[in-house]
């Protein structure tokens, strides 16, 4: 992709999955810390910086994080980073963590897990990345 401004690259979208872990697990019912969110959207943001300007970039600020619902051991999360604004150097991005699948173990099925509908929106902020000169 080309490394030139271009109003038309606002609204790309990068989306991983991920399972967390039971290693992950910080507090009583399995409850992950909000900040294993915040390394999620370091990675997405990582690779629209990659998609966008052949470079990792470098986060700078985090503003109005909003954790919504828990996230816990067992989850399934798609993370989601859309591109809001683009400065010279600067990269203004939406995240959003949604639990799309969470685990149900019971006595005779420990590995037991279901695909929530709908899914749950648990964590959501806007981050700004700056990327090397051009």
């Amino acid at each position: 992709m080309s490394q030139s401004s271009d109003a038309s690259r606002v609204g790309t979208t990068v989306t991983h999955r991920r399972y967390v872990p039971y290693s992950h697990a910080h507090y009583a019912g399995n409850l992950v810390d909000g900040a294993y969110s915040l390394g999620l959207f370091g990675d997405v943001a990582t690779e629209m910086c990659i998609l966008l300007d052949g470079d990792e970039g470098l986060f700078a600020s985090y503003s109005d994080v909003q954790f919504t619902a828990p996230v816990r051991a067992g989850d399934l999360l798609e993370i989601t980073a859309t591109l809001a604004r683009e400065g010279t150097r600067s990269r203004v991005m939406d995240f959003i963590v949604t639990v799309v699948g969470r685990g149900a173990p019971t006595a005779d099925a420990p590995g037991a897990a279901a695909l929530l509908d709908p899914p749950v929106v648990a964590t959501t902020a806007t981050g700004t990345v700056v990327v090397p000169p051009r």
